[in-house]
């Protein structure tokens, strides 16, 4: 922790810079980890950039994935009602209270620290206030299942933006056709609209990644086919690309429990058992779903 009675530099507007970012880390004895897929944002710049495009209202409420050493989280406490800060590191979660009362002056008391996995955390912790908005540079290694777990488990969370490596942001946004479309696309496709939000250099990161970083901004809406159970759908989503390059009819023998079953749902899906399942839309996968036979998974 800082000594007692000496306040660390400031960053520009009360953000924090590169010197800020290793002197903070350095008093804290932080070394970003691989581990836990580490890479603190350093430009203060990139911040304002972020919570910029993620249109927050007054009334949202943040939630934040992996604050690290607070830098984005900084720039949320002005511009949103409450932040939830949810970090599984438990000496960077212990420090963000300190840096947020340092850097945010009163709009520190709309920080809340949750020391917990948020791929495990859900609507009970996050209950007072219900986060309205995801906003975060997720960790590259758990970012898919971090967002498709909160979209599941808050029902409350209305619109986000994320920073996630420049590949998964391609996989995340990519419509059917596309050579990157699959598992993670559709699935995100059926809690929200999602789209590209930009290019981030790995330049403005500490540790440098070799790799650059992609914004991925999301909207939520109703599921295609709010009657057919979330699991049937992604079961079939699995099956599918499980064996991309095979039909349909094929892939999802074993979902079925056959080749000619999975045939008989697909035509009664109105999907062409040739197929493939790059090329299926959200609504469609929903439409297998609902036309499941008897023995498919997650079918009763």
């Amino acid at each position: 922790m800082s000594p007692a009675g000496v306040e660390p530099p400031r960053g520009p507007g009360g953000l924090l810079g590169p010197a800020e970012i290793r002197d903070l880390a350095a008093r804290l004895g932080v070394a970003p980890t691989k581990k836990l897929g580490q890479n603190f944002v350093h430009d203060p710049n990139t911040v304002r950039r972020i919570v910029t495009a993620a249109g927050l209202a007054p009334e949202d409420v943040a939630l934040e994935v992996g604050p690290g050493l607070g830098s984005l989280t900084l720039a949320l406490l002005p511009v949103a009602a409450h932040v939830h800060a949810v970090e599984i590191d438990p000496v960077l979660a212990g420090a963000l209270p300190e840096t947020a009362a340092r850097h945010a002056g009163p709009d520190a008391g709309r920080l809340t620290v949750h020391r917990a996995d948020a791929l495990r955390i859900g609507a009970a912790e996050l209950a007072d206030p219900a986060p309205t908005a995801l906003v975060a540079n997720l960790p590259y290694n758990v970012a898919v299942p971090v967002v498709l777990h909160l979209l599941a488990e808050l029902p409350s969370l209305r619109h986000g933006l994320v920073m996630v490596q420049k590949e998964v942001a391609d996989r995340l946004v990519a419509g059917p056709g596309s050579k990157v479309y699959g598992v993670p696309s559709v699935k995100l496709a059926w809690y929200a609209r999602a789209r590209a939000a930009g290019k981030v250099p790995p330049n403005v990161f500490w540790p440098v990644p070799n790799v650059d970083s992609g914004l991925v901004a999301f909207t939520r809406r109703e599921p295609p086919r709010p009657e057919v159970p979330r699991e049937r759908v992604f079961a079939v989503v699995d099956a599918a690309f499980a064996q991309r390059r095979k039909t349909l009819r094929a892939a999802l023998a074993g979902w079925a429990g056959g080749a000619d079953r999975a045939a008989a749902a697909l035509t009664a899906a109105g999907v062409d058992p040739g197929a493939r399942g790059e090329s299926l839309t959200v609504e469609q996968f929903a439409a297998i779903a609902a036309s499941a036979p008897a023995a498919a998974p997650n079918a009763q």
